[in-house]
């Protein structure tokens, strides 16, 4: 082919090869050995015109690659470029990735936990620790031209996304931002917004994966396709119709599966016990197969390396011992060599006396034969480990929770489902299309695989359909978790002023969103004051107003349903009010709940406020949360910490009984005991019966006006009044629909900045805000960060930290950071003794004392504005590892996978970093936090790299 070109054709083609390597994208193609893809060429040339970029794509597509374009870019125009990402594990794998292709002295890293080279022209970071620099005005931020965000869609995670809305909006206007999201359904949007925040940002929107994914359903022995095959064509692809065609023979096995079994009655007729046989022997083949024999199935088809989503870390873990006791080997002789070798190079820091207690030997085994958990509760060396033998190959077969998915780059040739259904955090619930497509999309490795597998596993009552609903739809929004806070605000006003800041709040996404909602909105009050009139001409009666009678109506209707709640309040007072004398001993019988029955109380459970010291979680789906929630011995001999709810009407003592000091609630033999002797003591008491109260609306004087002028009204005597009265209802109704959604406009309009007035407004009283300047109070809490920073800033205003020792004040700065996975901890936390002890009773003091200074300032805590209770449960682990107490019995004693303990420490050290920062420069808590972070940082804390 070559040949049939001319010299001139030939020459003219050379020119414009070296015309394009002359500039920075043509030299960028340059480092990759593979073509770029159309999207990332659009994307790249739009950063080279001088636009921002949003590029959403799948995972695995290789947006990354629009990323270090920016990062070129930057070095060749002798600017700094900035890399974020969401999590410090991401940080550091990038800053690797950056290192092996400009050289260390041109990378650096900022995670919190490592600090290299901070002055380099790229340097990788987490978003935090940019926000943090923007509020500080670092001299970092001289030069800077180009901010990459990685993962930018975590700005929906409720916990940490505003961070992510914070940079883009404080960003100099002379930074072009970088945008790499995950494919979401509203990317149009959320790139209007930056062009509105940011100036002309091009929005690239591909769902084409590189590596093509096939959907299966692997029910028994056999593979099956999700989607039906036609005519050679890709299965998955919608029909001309726009459906998509699941695969007929999946459809009738559901159909055999889900089929009822033969009716009774039916059971004398010939043949019966032939078909029954048939039915035994079909039903036999349609199995779920185990988790050893998914994985030699993988193997067998040549479909590993595999991720397996469990969305449990105990699921994962007996994942692994299940393959190891099947004699599952997927490793030969050389590659067990090299992971044994990997493995004792990462860990040989570790002490041996630790990895006996970290469960080495067996983690080594699986490694060995290629199998791994991998979730947060691992040692995050150990985890670093799975995902680089992975990488390599190494390990085949990895068993994860959900978390892998996000952000560590771990493909695999194929993923596997064990269940649709998840753990949300209070209650299973089906996972989403957004969730099914970011799980899935580990599937494929560009460059190793020509296609990537999916890999469902059969579950009783599996709709295929539904299904492949899942696999066929890319529904993920973008949805804003933006709040201001605390420290947002100090920071802000401190900037800008006042009045600058809350125009700062209003462009942020979230106000964006909601702004744009409200024209649907507007649209449906319209239709309903339509809807009213008609109403109105309904109910229209020639003896009178009917619209004044149905007010007389609804008026008595809403008088009776005030008067039965006030009559709930009362009894629900004197229930309370009942709870609040009882003592440790009381036997008692439980009138409602789960644990009805006969039950010793062990501890009364007072609310936080009122028992300094002791944590009591709160319980947001729980009908009533602030009154005392007594620990109690059911005569079934559980221990559990009941609610109000468990309380409907007053309870009291029936008998009372010693409890012996070496009771313990922890152990089954103690609670068996107990519980004996309490049936022994009151098993034959039964409870008292309560009055019943007469009802206040027969004595009620409103009631009886309300009565009288309805039956001196004209239109009582019509003899269509039912009828009038019908339409008087629904106009009522629809007229109560239409003023709520009124409220929601107004309340949709300037959310952000009036939730930021009634944060300024506390601030102002507190004393951290005067106008537009910030007190020095104020600026000691613009460098306290987290959701307890208030509380933080607090507790050093009163000196409640003051003469601490370091181990006491690692005790009291984890209530700060931590909080219990469970919703609810029956037991309450063991806590150090002494001073600690106190302070952390004066923590939770000054906790309710904010907490009732933000319901006056109307600052709503379930919308995630505001202080949450502090946890104590991590204050003895802290304390006793603080305190120099080995890895083995810290563990031990606190029941903590080794995972979440590093996790929590790291935090905790971060935290007290800032509280020596923010401490005055007399304090004794400025030195006394930073020998507490020496304390901390030590043995397994230190050498886990990642938090």
């Amino acid at each position: 082919m070559t040949d049939q070109i001319s010299p001139a054709e030939r020459y003219a083609a050379a020119r414009r090869r070296a015309t394009e390597q002359a500039t920075p994208l043509g030299s960028f193609r340059e480092l990759y050995d593979f073509p770029l893809d159309p999207f990332q060429v659009e994307a790249c040339e739009a950063l080279a015109a001088g636009k921002g970029v949003l590029v959403a794509a799948p995972t695995g597509s290789g947006k990354t690659v629009v990323g270090e374009f920016a990062v070129h870019l930057g070095l060749a125009e002798g600017r700094k470029c900035f890399y974020t990402t969401p999590i410090k594990a991401l940080s550091n794998q990038k800053y690797a990735d950056l290192v092996k292709r400009y050289g260390p002295e041109r990378v650096g890293l900022l995670t919190g936990d490592n600090s290299v080279n901070g002055d380099a022209p790229i340097v990788v970071m987490t978003t935090e620790v940019l926000r943090n620099m923007l509020y500080a005005g670092s001299q970092a931020l001289a030069g800077l031209g180009y901010v990459v965000m990685d993962e930018v869609h975590y700005l929906s995670d409720r916990f940490r996304g505003a961070v992510w809305e914070e940079v883009i909006i404080h960003l100099p206007d002379s930074v072009t931002l970088v945008s790499l999201s995950a494919t979401v359904s509203n990317a149009e949007e959320f790139g209007d917004w930056l062009d509105t925040v940011r100036g002309d940002t091009a929005v690239i929107v591909t769902e084409h994966r590189p590596v093509p994914l096939w959907q299966h359903v692997l029910a028994g022995r056999r593979m099956y396709d999700l989607f039906e095959e036609k005519d050679g064509s890709r299965p998955g692809r919608p029909n001309d119709d726009g459906r998509i065609e699941v695969n007929p023979d999946l459809m009738r096995l559901a159909r055999m599966e889900n089929s009822r079994p033969v009716n009774p009655r039916d059971r004398r007729r010939r043949g019966y016990e032939a078909d029954r046989e048939r039915e035994r022997r079909r039903r036999a083949r349609i199995f779920t197969p185990s988790r050893p024999e998914v994985i030699e199935r993988l193997d067998s088809e040549g479909l590993l390396p595999a991720i397996t989503f469990i969305f449990s870390r105990a699921g994962c873990e007996a994942a692994v011992q299940q393959c190891l006791y099947a004699g599952l080997r997927l490793n030969d002789d050389e590659a067990r060599a090299r992971v044994r070798a990997v493995v004792e190079e990462r860990t040989a820091p570790i002490p041996r006396e630790d990895l006996n207690v970290l469960g080495y030997y067996e983690w080594l085994e699986g490694l060995e034969r290629g199998i791994a958990a991998h979730h947060a509760g691992m040692l995050p060396t150990f985890k670093e480990v799975v995902e680089e033998l992975f990488v390599r190959g190494l390990v085949k077969a990895v068993f994860a929770t959900e978390t892998l998915a996000l952000g560590i780059n771990m493909p695999a040739r194929s993923v596997v489902l064990e269940k649709l259904v998840k753990w949300n955090g209070e209650t299973h619930a089906d996972i989403t299309p957004g969730e099914y497509t970011q799980l899935t999309g580990r599937a494929g490795r560009r460059g190793i695989d020509v296609e990537g597998h999916a890999v469902v596993l059969w579950q009783r009552a599996l709709d295929p359909a539904a299904l492949a609903g899942l696999a066929g739809t890319r529904t993920y929004p973008l949805r804003s978790s933006f709040k201001p806070s605390y420290n947002m605000a100090v920071n802000l006003v401190g900037q800008f002023g006042r009045h600058r800041s809350r125009e700062l709040l209003e462009t942020s996404f979230a106000q964006f969103q909601a702004d744009k909602s409200v024209v649907g909105i507007s649209r449906q009050v319209q239709r309903n004051e339509e809807g009213l009139a008609g109403y109105e001409e309904g109910m229209t009666c020639h003896l009178g107003d009917f619209a004044e009678y149905g007010r007389l109506r609804r008026e008595l209707k809403d008088r009776e349903t005030e008067l039965a709640r006030q009559g709930a309040a009362l009894r629900r007072a004197a229930a309370a009010e009942a709870l609040e004398k009882l003592k440790p001993g009381d036997i008692i019988h439980v009138p409602a709940g789960k644990y009805a029955g006969l039950a010793l109380v062990l501890d009364p459970g007072m609310p936080a406020g009122r028992s300094p010291g002791r944590q009591h979680h709160r319980h947001p789906a729980a009908e009533y949360n602030d009154g005392p929630r007594p620990l109690v011995l059911t005569a079934e001999r559980q221990v559990k910490r009941l609610a109000q709810a468990d309380f409907p009407v007053p309870v009291e003592a029936l008998d009372r009984m010693r409890i012996p000091k070496s009771f313990n609630a922890r152990s089954p033999q103690s609670c068996r005991d107990l519980a004996s002797a309490m049936r022994s003591k009151a098993g034959h008491l039964e409870p008292g019966r309560h009055r019943r109260q007469r009802s206040t609306a027969a004595d009620d004087a409103e009631i009886a006006r309300l009565r009288t002028a309805i039956r001196a009204h004209p239109c009582h005597g019509c003899d269509e009044r039912e009828d009038h009265a019908r339409w008087a209802e629904r106009y009522y109704r629809l007229r109560r629909d239409t003023q709520q959604l009124e409220r929601r406009i107004e309340g949709r309009t300037n959310t952000i900045a009036r939730t930021f007035d009634r944060i300024y407004a506390l601030l102002t009283e507190l004393g951290y805000l005067e106008g537009d300047k910030v007190t020095a109070d104020g600026r000691r809490l613009s460098r306290l960060y987290g959701e307890l920073d208030l509380l933080a800033s607090e507790c050093l205003r009163d000196g409640v930290w003051e003469g601490l020792g370091a181990a006491e004040l690692a005790a009291c700065a984890s209530a700060l950071v931590y909080e219990a996975r469970a919703a609810d901890d029956a037991l309450p936390p063991k806590l150090p003794g002494g001073n600690a002890k106190h302070a952390l009773g004066e923590m939770v003091r000054i906790w309710g004392r904010l907490d009732a200074l933000e319901e006056a300032h109307k600052i709503n805590q379930t919308e995630g504005v505001g202080q949450r209770e502090p946890d104590l449960g991590f204050a003895w682990c802290a304390y006793q590892w603080a305190s120099g107490h080995s890895l083995d019995s810290v563990l031990r004693e606190s029941d903590m996978p080794a995972g979440d303990f590093v996790r929590w420490t790291k935090q905790l050290i971060d935290v007290l970093g800032q509280i020596a920062e923010a401490a005055s420069e007399g304090s004794t808590v400025r030195r006394t936090a930073r020998k507490a972070v020496d304390g901390l940082l030590r043995g397994v804390v230190a050498y886990s790299s990642v938090g």
